[in-house]
């Protein structure tokens, strides 16, 4: 009810000013939600570059980085020395006549120490797009990883599902006896794979 003042001023009555505090509030807690949401959809460049600096970590790591090599010799060990037998990688990654990759390598690891690993797609990278990590620094494996023309067509999407799901890439947490794993678990590598993509994919310098 409007009330006025012996001097005929209006005066609020307490059901109006209810809903005058809860429209207030209202609009007070909307554009507390429209910040946050703001806030919320911009990407963090600066959390983006230090989840790259984990991954990199463990693309980097000997059972990445191995079959990663600058040249055409795989590596091997933890000491990421070159693969015996001469092996090379061939036209198509999976070696060349009379070495090729699945002579040795079989679906799955054999048993015993340092024996050789196994899965059904064992190879290196195709001669076309090598994705060569060894030798390379964390902007420049950074800046190659994203990059369609390098990594074999891949979107950030394709990169984040190919990290996650191939299970060639996931034998590098299942190696097999004597083998170093990687710095982080394969959870951890996605989780912060997330975060670099959803950061924008950016680079540290």
């Amino acid at each position: 009810m409007t009330r006025f003042t012996a001097n005929g001023k209006h005066s609020w009555g307490r059901s109006q000013l209810r809903i005058l505090a809860i429209f207030v509030f209202g609009v007070a807690a909307a554009l507390l939600v429209t910040s946050w949401a703001a806030r919320a959809a911009k990407p963090d460049a600066n959390a983006s570059r230090a989840a790259f600096l984990e991954i990199f970590r463990v693309l980097t790591s000997p059972r990445c980085q191995n079959c990663h090599p600058a040249g055409d010799a795989p590596l091997q060990g933890d000491d990421s020395h070159a693969h015996l037998q001469n092996v090379k990688r061939g036209k198509d990654g999976h070696g060349v006549y009379g070495m090729r990759c699945d002579t040795c390598h079989q679906a799955t690891n054999l048993p015993g120490t340092h024996m050789p690993p196994g899965n059904p797609k064992w190879a290196l990278p195709p001669p076309e797009h090598k994705m060569v990590f060894v030798g390379r620094s964390v902007g420049e494996l950074c800046r190659q990883i994203k990059d369609p023309k390098q990594n074999g067509g891949r979107s950030l999407e394709d990169l984040f599902h190919h990290l996650a799901d191939d299970d060639l890439v996931g034998w590098g947490w299942s190696p097999g006896e004597g083998r170093t794993l990687p710095p982080l678990s394969r959870p951890d590598t996605v989780a912060q794979v997330r975060v670099w993509i959803d950061g924008g994919a950016a680079c540290p310098d």
